[in-house]
């Protein structure tokens, strides 16, 4: 008859990998499920006019190819306003060019002080500021709606209660292993904020894709409350005052953005080491939920090769972590199709087990270059 001999220390990381594939398993099924699942129908008829709100610095480039695709949105009021952020490239002649060909554009220009270096919060607090409307639709210069209808299905999601919208802003698709980790890491982040804030926990929007009220932003006094910080002009400010009573969020298609995803590694870093400088100062449930997912994955993914290393419980072992990897596999491939990165499916097992360990080293590389300034774009 067969005898299993488990040591202490055996049972105790027994336990430890159990309870990591639990968490797991709850993540998957309580929030990232929700993403795929989640089905938009327009919340409200109602069409307010929108006031679409881009900074730029040095986007000349990018605005020629991207800004015609918002200034012809099909919606029957908007405007688009463009604040020039001390660019010294061609973008004030492009912008220029473009005031001449669309009635809805309003360029608005900071002068560069070479004494004086401000966070994309001044231009935007200034955009803010110029727009007419209540209701406030932010994107990127760098940033493609991929419908004609990205403002209308913005502007519909609005009912009395609701003070922000979330959407998903995605990056395109190009050639590399690189691209397809970035891709896959924005997918992943919006099944986190979209899942929860679905659950009725929002905690962030990506300024790629996100409106909120303008008169929700002057009563609150905008960026006042974290200014100092070079980032968080956009997870801060939701994560602050988004609750469940007054977020949506719209996942459907023509409500997504596509931007220009980093080139190199370098610049994968040092964004996503601005975006992280910001988590230590969201609300204390976030920074639990936060911490917990990613924290279980590393012990899950570790702890599974130590016991099959250390003990004979093959079979158990395979089965929970087959049970763990199928419904992330399931869930992963209904929030891709939502989502519409599909090609992404076959990557999404090795970037689950390296996501973790590189924003550790993101998290160090904050740690160890507090001080360090961060142009915003």
């Amino acid at each position: 008859m067969f005898e299993l001999h488990i040591t202490t220390t055996e049972l105790i990381l027994i336990v430890l990998f159990a309870s990591s594939a639990l968490i797991q398993l709850l993540y998957y099924l309580v929030f990232y499920l929700r993403a795929g699942m989640y089905r938009y129908n327009g919340k409200s008829m109602k069409t307010e006019p929108v006031s679409v709100i881009i900074c730029a610095r040095n986007e000349a480039e990018n605005l020629a190819s991207f800004l015609p695709s918002v200034l012809e949105q099909d919606y029957h009021d908007f405007e688009v306003i463009v604040v020039n952020d001390c660019s010294d490239d061609e973008t004030e002649e492009i912008l220029k060019k473009f005031t001449r060909e669309y009635d809805n554009l309003k360029v608005t220009t900071i002068h560069k002080e070479s004494s004086l270096r401000h966070s994309k919060k001044m231009a935007l607090f200034i955009g803010i500021k110029a727009a007419r409307n209540d209701l406030l639709l932010l994107t990127d210069a760098d940033c493609q709606p991929v419908s004609k209808d990205w403002v209308a299905s913005f502007a519909s999601s609005f009912t009395k209660k609701t003070d922000f919208v979330l959407g998903y802003g995605g990056y395109l698709k190009k050639k590399g292993l690189l691209n397809k980790y970035i891709r896959y890491d924005s997918m992943f982040i919006a099944m986190q904020y979209t899942g929860m804030a679905i659950a009725g926990i929002p905690y962030m929007g990506v300024g790629r894709n996100l409106a909120y009220r303008k008169t929700v932003f002057l009563k609150n006094k905008g960026f006042g409350t974290h200014l100092n910080l070079q980032s968080g002009d956009d997870d801060l400010f939701v994560n602050l005052l988004a609750r469940k009573e007054n977020t949506c969020v719209n996942l459907a298609p023509e409500s997504f953005t596509r931007s220009i995803p980093s080139g190199t590694w370098k610049e994968y870093r040092q964004q996503k080491t601005r975006h992280i400088s910001t988590a230590s100062h969201y609300r204390g449930l976030t920074k639990l939920l936060l911490f917990t997912e990613p924290v279980s994955r590393l012990f899950f993914y570790t702890l599974f090769i130590v016991l099959v290393l250390l003990t004979n419980l093959y079979l158990p072992l395979g089965i929970v972590a087959g049970i763990v990897i199928l419904t992330k596999i399931i869930i992963l491939a209904q929030a891709q199709k939502n989502l519409n990165e599909k090609d992404l499916l076959v990557f999404s097992p090795l970037f689950d087990i390296i996501s973790p360990f590189l924003n550790v080293s993101f998290l160090l590389n904050v740690a160890f270059k507090r001080h360090q300034y961060y142009e915003w774009k």
